[in-house]
C-alpha cells in the first residue's frame, strides 16, 4: 500500500514543492493535491533558469525564496510523504537549507574548475 494513500489532514509531512522540501502540516487534502502549511525547510530552491540548468547566460536567473513558515502550498500528493523526524525552528532549518545550498554550490565551482583545469592539460596531450 502507497503511504501517500493513508495521509490525513493534521499529518506532519514532508514535501517537495518546485526545487524546496519542506516539513508541514496537510491542512486540507483534495486529491491529487493537498495544501501543506510549511514549518521548516529541508532544501533551498534552486536558483536559474530550471529549463536550462547550470547555464548562466539566460535571459533571465530566477531568484527563488524558500516559502515562509505557516506559508500555504498546493502540493501534488505525489510530493507528499509522511514525516517522523523532529520539526527544528523555522529559522533555524531555513538559515541550514541555504548553507547547505551554498556548500553544494561551492563544491560544484570547485569542481568545475579543476576539471577545466585537466581538460586543458588533455587538451595538449592529445595535440589538437
Amino acid at each position: 500500500m502507497d503511504e501517500r494513500t493513508s495521509l490525513s489532514i493534521g499529518d506532519i509531512v514532508k514535501a517537495t514543492y518546485k526545487t524546496g522540501e519542506y516539513i508541514g502540516e496537510l491542512t486540507e487534502l483534495s486529491a491529487p493535491r493537498g495544501v501543506v502549511k510549511i514549518l521548516a525547510v529541508i532544501k533551498h530552491p534552486t536558483q536559474g533558469d530550471l529549463h536550462r540548468m547550470y547555464e548562466a547566460d539566460v535571459a533571465f536567473f530566477h531568484q527563488r525564496r524558500a516559502l515562509s513558515y505557516t506559508e500555504k502550498a498546493l502540493v501534488p500528493l505525489n510530493a507528499i510523504e509522511p514525516y517522523t523526524g523532529s520539526i527544528p525552528p523555522y529559522k533555524e532549518s531555513l538559515r541550514k537549507a541555504l548553507e547547505l545550498e551554498m556548500e553544494m554550490l561551492s563544491r560544484t565551482e570547485q569542481w568545475a574548475r579543476l576539471s577545466l583545469e585537466q581538460l586543458e592539460l588533455l587538451k595538449k596531450d592529445y595535440a589538437f
